[in-house]
């Protein structure tokens, strides 16, 4: 099977082409009056500006006397740009960079030593970042849905939270649901990734690898083996935010429920 030739132009004028549906999101922001358009706009220019850098950054990478260090320390960098990312997204809790540092850190380092360790994939610089890329990508969208949902949870069951430390309650207990059900939200829509994979959707590696030629049955095994681990990860890493999350608003028998 051979690898599929797209060409430098064809390439580009995909990249045109992509771009009418986000008009048509940006019409549908103006006609419903959803404020979307200058996000939109800006997400999408971010998006392929941070793509082309990515692009150049691993023509160089890929070089064939390049050092897999280089690769190694453009992983250990995802860890701080992925934490600094959820701080920015979630402002209300506080210490959401460095528990999303550490939870990062804590997946991340053990699905590259499931992947690389047991020989699933080669360690290489091609392998090693896009495997990088995607855990910790899947983490941040955890992250960011479970800080979320558990500031609003707190903000909401207040009184709830208020009541059963009022009765005796621990703080761990009195916050307990609220953080489960933050957890919970946060790691459903990669569990329906899972459950749907291959019946819905076919996912990025999987496309990728048989576009690159490569046997259908041993990409879709590879696929599954990352998809296992993306969600471990991104269930270490939610978990993590969400219990020292609640620790900021519950302390020694007192609740200060977050701002808005």
């Amino acid at each position: 099977m051979a690898a599929v030739e797209i060409g430098r132009w064809g390439a580009l004028w995909g990249l045109a082409a992509s771009l009418v549906p986000v008009v048509l999101v940006a019409g549908i922001s103006v006609a419903r009056r959803l404020g979307l358009e200058r996000e939109l706009l800006v997400a999408a220019l971010r998006a392929i500006a941070q793509l082309v850098v990515a692009g150049w950054a691993l023509t160089l990478l890929l070089g064939g006397d390049t050092s897999i260090w280089w690769a190694w320390a453009w992983v250990a960098g995802m860890v701080p740009v992925a934490a600094d990312a959820a701080r920015r997204r979630e402002r209300r809790l506080p210490g959401l960079g460095w528990t999303t540092g550490l939870g990062v850190a804590l997946g991340l380092s053990t699905s590259l030593a499931v992947v690389f360790g047991l020989g699933i994939l080669p360690l290489e610089s091609r392998v090693l970042v896009p495997v990088a890329g995607m855990v910790v990508g899947n983490s941040l969208k955890v992250v960011v849905v479970s800080a979320t949902c558990l500031v609003d949870g707190l903000r909401h069951r207040a009184g709830e939270v208020e009541a059963m430390l009022a009765l005796g309650f621990g703080s761990v207990r009195a916050v307990r649901d609220v953080a489960s059900d933050a957890l919970r939200l946060s790691l459903r829509p990669q569990l329906e990734t899972t459950r749907s994979v291959g019946m819905v959707f076919l996912p990025g590696a999987l496309t990728g690898l048989i576009l690159a030629g490569v046997d259908p049955m041993e990409a879709v095994l590879i696929q599954a083996a990352l998809l296992f681990l993306i969600l471990g990860t991104a269930a270490v890493t939610g978990l993590v935010v969400v219990s020292a999350g609640v620790r900021f608003f519950v302390a020694d028998g007192r609740f200060e429920p977050p701002g808005a």
